[in-house]
């Protein structure tokens, strides 16, 4: 009889027992995930509204005064 310990695996068996592990351990860690409340997913939607708008009037500030100043410059360079 031949030893079937010491046989290879064809590709296709390697290639189903890795793809089965795969998602067996996606399984398992899909049941870790811990989700947000409704109220914290609000709060954080509400901060980072917050940042983006204190960011956008600092971006449009900064762009306003460098354009006047090169206004300026290019005036005198007249």
């Amino acid at each position: 009889m031949a030893d079937k310990s010491g046989k290879k695996e064809n590709f296709f068996t390697k290639a189903g027992k890795s793809i089965s592990k795969f998602f067996r351990e996606t399984k398992s860690e899909a049941k870790k995930m811990v989700w947000p409340t409704p109220q914290s997913v609000f709060k954080n939607t509400g901060v980072v509204l917050a940042t983006i708008i204190v960011i956008g009037l600092f971006v449009f500030g900064l762009d306003t005064l460098l354009v006047n100043l090169l206004g300026l410059i290019m005036n005198v360079a007249k």
